[in-house]
Protein backbone atom coordinates (compact mmCIF):
# COMPACT_ATOMS: atom_id res chain seq x y z
CA UNK A 1 0.00 0.00 0.00
CA UNK A 2 1.71 3.03 -1.23
CA UNK A 3 1.55 6.33 1.25
CA UNK A 4 1.39 10.17 0.38
CA UNK A 5 4.67 9.82 0.30
CA UNK A 6 5.43 7.89 -2.16
CA UNK A 7 3.15 10.49 -4.43
CA UNK A 8 3.93 13.54 -6.44
CA UNK A 9 1.54 15.98 -4.62
CA UNK A 10 2.77 19.48 -5.27
CA UNK A 11 0.86 22.04 -6.52
CA UNK A 12 -2.19 19.59 -7.22
CA UNK A 13 -5.57 19.28 -5.95
CA UNK A 14 -6.00 16.71 -3.70
CA UNK A 15 -8.97 15.00 -2.10
CA UNK A 16 -8.78 13.47 1.77
CA UNK A 17 -11.47 11.43 2.66
CA UNK A 18 -10.73 11.71 6.79
CA UNK A 19 -12.64 10.31 9.70
CA UNK A 20 -14.35 13.20 11.45
CA UNK A 21 -16.96 11.31 13.19
CA UNK A 22 -16.41 12.74 16.25
CA UNK A 23 -18.71 12.71 19.54
CA UNK A 24 -20.72 15.98 20.48
CA UNK A 25 -22.79 16.48 23.35
CA UNK A 26 -26.57 17.43 23.53
CA UNK A 27 -25.79 20.94 22.62
CA UNK A 28 -23.70 20.15 19.22
CA UNK A 29 -20.67 20.84 20.37
CA UNK A 30 -17.34 18.61 20.00
CA UNK A 31 -16.38 16.22 23.10
CA UNK A 32 -13.40 15.29 21.52
CA UNK A 33 -11.82 16.49 18.88
CA UNK A 34 -9.02 13.70 18.79
CA UNK A 35 -10.16 12.62 15.16
CA UNK A 36 -9.54 15.56 13.56
CA UNK A 37 -6.45 16.98 14.62
CA UNK A 38 -5.06 13.01 13.76
CA UNK A 39 -6.08 13.92 10.65
CA UNK A 40 -3.83 17.32 10.55
CA UNK A 41 0.05 15.86 9.38
CA UNK A 42 -1.79 15.03 6.28
CA UNK A 43 -3.37 17.70 5.89
CA UNK A 44 -1.05 20.12 6.99
CA UNK A 45 1.86 17.96 4.52
CA UNK A 46 -0.02 19.04 1.43
CA UNK A 47 -0.54 22.62 2.50
CA UNK A 48 3.12 22.89 2.68
CA UNK A 49 3.34 21.37 -0.57
CA UNK A 50 0.94 24.27 -2.05
CA UNK A 51 -1.85 21.67 -2.47
CA UNK A 52 -5.01 22.72 -2.96
CA UNK A 53 -6.82 20.52 -0.35
CA UNK A 54 -10.53 19.14 -0.63
CA UNK A 55 -11.50 17.10 3.11
CA UNK A 56 -14.49 14.97 2.89
CA UNK A 57 -16.16 12.99 5.59
CA UNK A 58 -19.56 11.20 7.03
CA UNK A 59 -20.68 12.49 10.17
CA UNK A 60 -23.60 9.76 12.14
CA UNK A 61 -25.99 7.91 10.98
CA UNK A 62 -28.35 10.29 8.87
CA UNK A 63 -31.55 9.66 6.35
CA UNK A 64 -29.88 9.04 2.93
CA UNK A 65 -30.42 11.57 0.57
CA UNK A 66 -31.73 13.77 3.24
CA UNK A 67 -29.80 16.91 5.08
CA UNK A 68 -30.32 16.77 8.77
CA UNK A 69 -28.67 19.93 10.78
CA UNK A 70 -27.87 17.76 13.81
CA UNK A 71 -25.21 15.69 11.49
CA UNK A 72 -24.00 18.45 9.73
CA UNK A 73 -19.98 19.03 9.57
CA UNK A 74 -20.24 22.43 10.53
CA UNK A 75 -19.05 22.40 14.24
CA UNK A 76 -16.03 19.82 12.58
CA UNK A 77 -15.14 22.85 10.36
CA UNK A 78 -15.31 25.23 12.89
CA UNK A 79 -12.86 23.33 14.65
CA UNK A 80 -10.74 22.63 12.33
CA UNK A 81 -10.27 26.56 11.49
CA UNK A 82 -9.13 26.36 15.17
CA UNK A 83 -6.45 23.61 15.09
CA UNK A 84 -4.90 24.53 11.65
CA UNK A 85 -3.67 27.63 12.69
CA UNK A 86 -2.34 28.75 9.16
CA UNK A 87 -3.13 31.75 6.74
CA UNK A 88 -4.94 29.79 4.17
CA UNK A 89 -8.43 30.32 3.33
CA UNK A 90 -10.98 27.05 4.65
CA UNK A 91 -13.95 27.18 3.38
CA UNK A 92 -17.55 24.99 3.87
CA UNK A 93 -19.10 23.39 1.43
CA UNK A 94 -23.00 23.50 2.58
CA UNK A 95 -23.64 20.36 0.21
CA UNK A 96 -21.68 17.10 -1.00
CA UNK A 97 -21.74 17.66 -5.07
CA UNK A 98 -23.50 20.33 -5.49
CA UNK A 99 -23.60 23.19 -7.04
CA UNK A 100 -22.06 25.11 -3.50
CA UNK A 101 -19.35 22.27 -3.43
CA UNK A 102 -18.73 22.56 -7.31
CA UNK A 103 -18.32 26.11 -6.90
CA UNK A 104 -16.19 26.59 -3.70
CA UNK A 105 -14.04 23.83 -5.38
CA UNK A 106 -13.33 25.60 -8.60
CA UNK A 107 -12.25 28.69 -7.76
CA UNK A 108 -9.67 27.19 -5.32
CA UNK A 109 -6.79 29.02 -4.81
CA UNK A 110 -3.46 26.95 -3.80
CA UNK A 111 -2.99 26.43 -0.42
CA UNK A 112 -6.94 26.44 0.25
CA UNK A 113 -9.23 24.07 1.95
CA UNK A 114 -12.60 22.94 1.26
CA UNK A 115 -14.69 20.87 3.59
CA UNK A 116 -17.59 19.45 2.35
CA UNK A 117 -20.39 18.66 4.05
CA UNK A 118 -21.37 15.26 5.43
CA UNK A 119 -21.13 12.74 2.83
CA UNK A 120 -23.77 10.62 3.73
CA UNK A 121 -26.34 13.42 3.23
CA UNK A 122 -26.02 12.06 -0.17
CA UNK A 123 -27.44 8.16 -0.87
CA UNK A 124 -25.04 7.51 -3.27
CA UNK A 125 -22.13 7.57 -0.35
CA UNK A 126 -23.53 4.57 1.68
CA UNK A 127 -24.13 2.45 -1.55
CA UNK A 128 -20.93 2.95 -3.08
CA UNK A 129 -22.54 4.07 -6.00
CA UNK A 130 -20.18 4.66 -8.77
CA UNK A 131 -21.66 7.93 -10.74
CA UNK A 132 -21.49 9.27 -7.10
CA UNK A 133 -17.76 8.34 -6.83
CA UNK A 134 -17.41 9.92 -10.10
CA UNK A 135 -18.43 13.34 -8.94
CA UNK A 136 -16.36 13.11 -5.98
CA UNK A 137 -13.26 11.97 -7.86
CA UNK A 138 -13.48 14.96 -10.33
CA UNK A 139 -12.40 17.36 -7.20
CA UNK A 140 -9.18 15.52 -6.99
CA UNK A 141 -6.27 15.20 -9.16
CA UNK A 142 -5.11 12.48 -6.07
CA UNK A 143 -7.20 10.64 -3.88
CA UNK A 144 -5.96 10.11 -0.44
CA UNK A 145 -7.57 7.72 2.22
CA UNK A 146 -6.88 8.87 5.73
CA UNK A 147 -10.25 7.02 7.29
CA UNK A 148 -9.31 3.82 8.94
CA UNK A 149 -12.23 4.31 11.17
CA UNK A 150 -14.26 4.31 7.72
CA UNK A 151 -12.01 1.30 5.84
CA UNK A 152 -14.14 -2.00 6.68
CA UNK A 153 -16.95 0.27 4.95
CA UNK A 154 -17.15 -0.64 1.53
CA UNK A 155 -18.93 3.04 0.71
CA UNK A 156 -18.50 5.34 -2.44
CA UNK A 157 -15.81 7.88 -0.91
CA UNK A 158 -14.25 4.47 0.45
CA UNK A 159 -14.23 1.98 -2.35
CA UNK A 160 -15.32 2.93 -5.33
CA UNK A 161 -13.63 6.25 -6.06
CA UNK A 162 -10.80 4.57 -5.49
CA UNK A 163 -11.05 2.17 -7.93
CA UNK A 164 -11.46 5.37 -10.47
CA UNK A 165 -7.47 6.17 -9.63
CA UNK A 166 -4.51 4.32 -10.68
CA UNK A 167 -1.65 3.42 -8.31
CA UNK A 168 0.46 7.00 -9.61
CA UNK A 169 -2.59 9.04 -8.27
CA UNK A 170 -3.84 7.16 -4.84
CA UNK A 171 -2.31 6.82 -1.51
CA UNK A 172 -3.02 5.92 2.08
CA UNK A 173 -2.66 9.12 4.71
CA UNK A 174 -0.23 8.98 7.34
CA UNK A 175 -2.64 8.15 10.05
CA UNK A 176 -4.07 5.61 7.61
CA UNK A 177 -0.59 3.69 6.98
CA UNK A 178 0.41 4.35 10.81
CA UNK A 179 -2.89 2.32 11.76
CA UNK A 180 -2.52 -0.37 9.68
CA UNK A 181 1.00 -0.72 10.11
CA UNK A 182 0.98 -0.66 14.13
CA UNK A 183 -2.06 -3.09 14.10
CA UNK A 184 -0.43 -5.98 11.39
CA UNK A 185 3.31 -5.45 13.39
CA UNK A 186 2.01 -5.80 16.75
CA UNK A 187 -0.86 -8.35 16.25
CA UNK A 188 1.56 -10.67 13.78
CA UNK A 189 4.63 -10.41 15.88
CA UNK A 190 3.65 -9.27 19.63
CA UNK A 191 6.14 -9.07 22.60
CA UNK A 192 4.75 -11.69 25.19
CA UNK A 193 2.50 -12.26 27.50
CA UNK A 194 0.27 -11.30 24.97
CA UNK A 195 -3.14 -10.02 26.89
CA UNK A 196 -6.55 -9.38 25.05
CA UNK A 197 -9.06 -7.91 27.52
CA UNK A 198 -12.22 -7.48 25.48
CA UNK A 199 -15.58 -5.61 26.61
CA UNK A 200 -18.52 -4.40 25.58
CA UNK A 201 -22.54 -4.72 25.41
CA UNK A 202 -22.53 -8.51 23.06
CA UNK A 203 -20.42 -11.12 21.78
CA UNK A 204 -22.35 -10.73 18.34
CA UNK A 205 -19.37 -7.96 15.97
CA UNK A 206 -16.49 -9.49 18.24
CA UNK A 207 -17.13 -13.09 17.80
CA UNK A 208 -14.34 -13.58 15.15
CA UNK A 209 -12.17 -11.28 16.80
CA UNK A 210 -12.54 -13.50 19.75
CA UNK A 211 -11.88 -16.54 17.80
CA UNK A 212 -8.60 -15.02 15.94
CA UNK A 213 -6.99 -13.74 19.03
CA UNK A 214 -7.34 -17.17 20.96
CA UNK A 215 -4.93 -18.39 18.40
CA UNK A 216 -2.66 -15.61 19.47
CA UNK A 217 -2.81 -14.59 22.84
CA UNK A 218 -1.49 -15.83 26.22
CA UNK A 219 -4.31 -14.46 28.03
CA UNK A 220 -7.80 -13.45 27.64
CA UNK A 221 -10.17 -11.28 29.89
CA UNK A 222 -14.10 -10.74 28.83
CA UNK A 223 -16.14 -8.30 30.78
CA UNK A 224 -19.10 -5.92 29.56
CA UNK A 225 -22.33 -7.15 29.22
CA UNK A 226 -20.78 -10.01 27.08
CA UNK A 227 -19.28 -11.64 29.87
CA UNK A 228 -23.04 -12.73 30.94
CA UNK A 229 -23.24 -14.76 27.82
CA UNK A 230 -19.96 -16.47 28.50
CA UNK A 231 -21.62 -17.54 32.94
CA UNK A 232 -24.18 -18.32 31.52
CA UNK A 233 -22.94 -20.97 29.24
CA UNK A 234 -21.02 -22.18 32.06
CA UNK A 235 -24.16 -23.00 33.67
CA UNK A 236 -24.75 -19.71 35.99
CA UNK A 237 -28.05 -17.75 37.06
CA UNK A 238 -27.53 -14.25 35.61
CA UNK A 239 -30.80 -12.67 36.40
CA UNK A 240 -32.21 -9.88 33.88
CA UNK A 241 -28.51 -9.70 32.74
CA UNK A 242 -27.80 -9.13 28.87
CA UNK A 243 -27.25 -12.04 26.97
CA UNK A 244 -27.43 -13.66 23.73
CA UNK A 245 -28.19 -17.32 24.03
CA UNK A 246 -28.15 -18.06 20.57
CA UNK A 247 -24.29 -17.64 21.20
CA UNK A 248 -24.25 -19.66 24.43
CA UNK A 249 -22.26 -23.17 22.39
CA UNK A 250 -20.45 -21.05 20.45
CA UNK A 251 -19.21 -19.38 23.66
CA UNK A 252 -18.39 -22.49 24.85
CA UNK A 253 -16.39 -23.37 21.65
CA UNK A 254 -14.06 -20.22 22.78
CA UNK A 255 -14.21 -21.50 26.08
CA UNK A 256 -12.58 -25.05 25.12
CA UNK A 257 -10.44 -23.66 22.48
CA UNK A 258 -8.84 -21.28 25.09
CA UNK A 259 -8.40 -23.97 27.13
CA UNK A 260 -6.88 -26.68 24.47
CA UNK A 261 -4.46 -23.90 23.59
CA UNK A 262 -3.40 -23.29 26.80
CA UNK A 263 -4.78 -20.01 26.73
CA UNK A 264 -5.41 -18.30 30.39
CA UNK A 265 -9.44 -17.55 30.38
CA UNK A 266 -10.48 -14.86 32.94
CA UNK A 267 -14.45 -13.89 33.37
CA UNK A 268 -15.42 -11.21 36.06
CA UNK A 269 -15.48 -13.14 39.77
CA UNK A 270 -18.22 -10.38 41.07
CA UNK A 271 -19.87 -7.97 39.30
CA UNK A 272 -22.31 -4.84 39.98
CA UNK A 273 -26.06 -5.77 39.71
CA UNK A 274 -29.42 -3.19 40.08
CA UNK A 275 -32.84 -3.76 40.25
CA UNK A 276 -33.50 -1.98 36.48
CA UNK A 277 -31.12 -0.35 33.70
CA UNK A 278 -31.28 3.20 35.59
CA UNK A 279 -28.49 5.51 37.28
CA UNK A 280 -30.92 5.91 40.41
CA UNK A 281 -31.74 2.10 40.59
CA UNK A 282 -30.96 0.09 44.09
CA UNK A 283 -27.44 -1.50 43.14
CA UNK A 284 -25.02 -3.62 45.30
CA UNK A 285 -22.09 -6.10 44.84
CA UNK A 286 -22.25 -9.90 44.57
CA UNK A 287 -20.43 -12.62 43.63
CA UNK A 288 -21.04 -13.66 39.69
CA UNK A 289 -22.73 -16.75 40.83
CA UNK A 290 -24.98 -15.24 42.82
CA UNK A 291 -26.93 -13.40 40.97
CA UNK A 292 -31.11 -12.98 42.02
CA UNK A 293 -33.23 -13.81 39.06
CA UNK A 294 -35.03 -10.44 38.86
CA UNK A 295 -31.39 -8.22 39.08
CA UNK A 296 -29.17 -7.34 36.24
CA UNK A 297 -25.31 -6.95 35.74
CA UNK A 298 -24.00 -3.88 34.69
CA UNK A 299 -20.67 -3.44 36.06
CA UNK A 300 -17.64 -5.79 37.16
CA UNK A 301 -17.10 -5.49 40.90
CA UNK A 302 -14.34 -4.72 42.96
CA UNK A 303 -12.55 -8.30 43.00
CA UNK A 304 -12.61 -8.75 39.64
CA UNK A 305 -10.93 -5.31 38.64
CA UNK A 306 -8.03 -6.35 41.62
CA UNK A 307 -7.87 -9.93 39.83
CA UNK A 308 -7.77 -8.57 36.17
CA UNK A 309 -4.85 -5.79 37.48
CA UNK A 310 -3.12 -9.06 38.38
CA UNK A 311 -3.98 -10.94 35.33
CA UNK A 312 -2.13 -7.81 33.58
CA UNK A 313 0.73 -7.16 35.86
CA UNK A 314 3.32 -9.48 33.44
CA UNK A 315 1.49 -8.36 30.01
CA UNK A 316 4.04 -7.34 27.08
CA UNK A 317 1.59 -6.38 24.77
CA UNK A 318 -2.30 -5.61 25.28
CA UNK A 319 -4.79 -5.50 23.21
CA UNK A 320 -8.16 -3.75 24.53
CA UNK A 321 -11.54 -3.44 22.94
CA UNK A 322 -14.56 -2.73 24.95
CA UNK A 323 -15.76 -1.23 28.34
CA UNK A 324 -16.40 -3.26 31.25
CA UNK A 325 -19.99 -2.27 31.96
CA UNK A 326 -22.43 0.82 31.41
CA UNK A 327 -19.71 3.35 31.82
CA UNK A 328 -22.18 6.17 30.25
CA UNK A 329 -23.41 5.86 33.24
CA UNK A 330 -21.30 7.21 36.82
CA UNK A 331 -22.72 4.64 38.86
CA UNK A 332 -21.54 1.94 36.76
CA UNK A 333 -18.35 3.38 35.73
CA UNK A 334 -16.05 2.44 37.46
CA UNK A 335 -14.82 -1.03 36.51
CA UNK A 336 -14.14 0.21 33.10
CA UNK A 337 -12.34 3.27 34.40
CA UNK A 338 -10.49 1.29 36.63
CA UNK A 339 -9.51 -1.45 34.07
CA UNK A 340 -7.89 1.76 31.86
CA UNK A 341 -5.92 2.84 34.58
CA UNK A 342 -4.48 -0.53 35.04
CA UNK A 343 -3.16 -0.83 31.67
CA UNK A 344 -2.10 2.32 31.12
CA UNK A 345 0.01 1.65 33.88
CA UNK A 346 1.24 -1.14 32.72
CA UNK A 347 4.91 -1.38 30.94
CA UNK A 348 3.68 -3.48 28.41
CA UNK A 349 2.76 -2.14 24.19
CA UNK A 350 -0.57 -0.94 24.82
CA UNK A 351 -3.41 -0.95 21.87
CA UNK A 352 -6.80 0.37 22.29
CA UNK A 353 -9.26 0.05 19.83
CA UNK A 354 -11.05 3.13 18.80
CA UNK A 355 -15.08 3.46 19.63
CA UNK A 356 -16.53 3.22 22.73
CA UNK A 357 -12.68 2.05 24.06
CA UNK A 358 -10.93 5.41 23.13
CA UNK A 359 -13.92 7.18 24.25
CA UNK A 360 -13.40 5.87 27.36
CA UNK A 361 -9.81 5.92 27.92
CA UNK A 362 -10.21 9.75 27.20
CA UNK A 363 -12.37 9.65 29.87
CA UNK A 364 -10.64 8.26 32.33
CA UNK A 365 -7.83 10.37 31.21
CA UNK A 366 -5.50 7.79 29.88
CA UNK A 367 -5.00 8.55 26.12
CA UNK A 368 -1.58 10.51 26.59
CA UNK A 369 -0.42 6.85 28.58
CA UNK A 370 -1.52 4.20 26.27
CA UNK A 371 1.06 3.09 23.08
CA UNK A 372 -1.19 3.38 20.23
CA UNK A 373 -5.43 4.45 20.25
CA UNK A 374 -6.98 3.66 17.06
CA UNK A 375 -9.16 5.86 15.77
CA UNK A 376 -11.51 2.79 14.51
CA UNK A 377 -13.80 0.71 16.11
CA UNK A 378 -14.97 -2.00 13.74
CA UNK A 379 -12.17 -1.40 11.04
CA UNK A 380 -9.26 -2.27 14.31
CA UNK A 381 -11.82 -5.50 15.10
CA UNK A 382 -11.66 -6.28 11.28
CA UNK A 383 -7.66 -6.30 11.51
CA UNK A 384 -7.28 -8.31 14.63
CA UNK A 385 -9.74 -10.99 12.43
CA UNK A 386 -7.91 -10.84 9.71
CA UNK A 387 -10.05 -9.62 7.28
CA UNK A 388 -9.42 -7.73 3.79
CA UNK A 389 -10.81 -4.16 4.26
CA UNK A 390 -12.33 -2.72 1.37
CA UNK A 391 -10.66 0.99 1.82
CA UNK A 392 -7.19 -0.75 2.12
CA UNK A 393 -8.08 -3.19 -0.85
CA UNK A 394 -8.99 -0.80 -3.33
CA UNK A 395 -6.37 1.44 -2.44
CA UNK A 396 -3.87 -1.78 -3.44
CA UNK A 397 -5.29 -2.39 -6.62
CA UNK A 398 -3.82 -0.96 -9.80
Amino acid sequence: MRTIKDLDVDGKRVFIRCDFNVPKDEDGNITDDRRIRSALATIRYCLDRDCKVVLASHYGRPKAGEFDEKNSLEAVYTRLKKLLKIAHNIYFAKDVVGEDAQEKVANMNHGDVVLLENLRFEEGETKNDKEFAKKLASMGEIYINDAFGACHRAHASIEAIAQLYDKEHKAAGFLLAKEVTFFKKTIDNPMRPFIAVIGGSKVTGKLEALRALIEKVDKMIIGGGMAFTFLKAQGYEIGKSLVEDELLDEARTVMIKARKRGVKFYLPIDVVVATEFSENATSKYLPAQEIPEDWMGLDIGPASSRLFREVLNDARTIVWNGPMGVYEMDKFAKGSLKMSHDIADSYATTIVGGGDTADLAQKAGDVEEMTFVSTGGGASLNLIEGKELPGIKALQAE
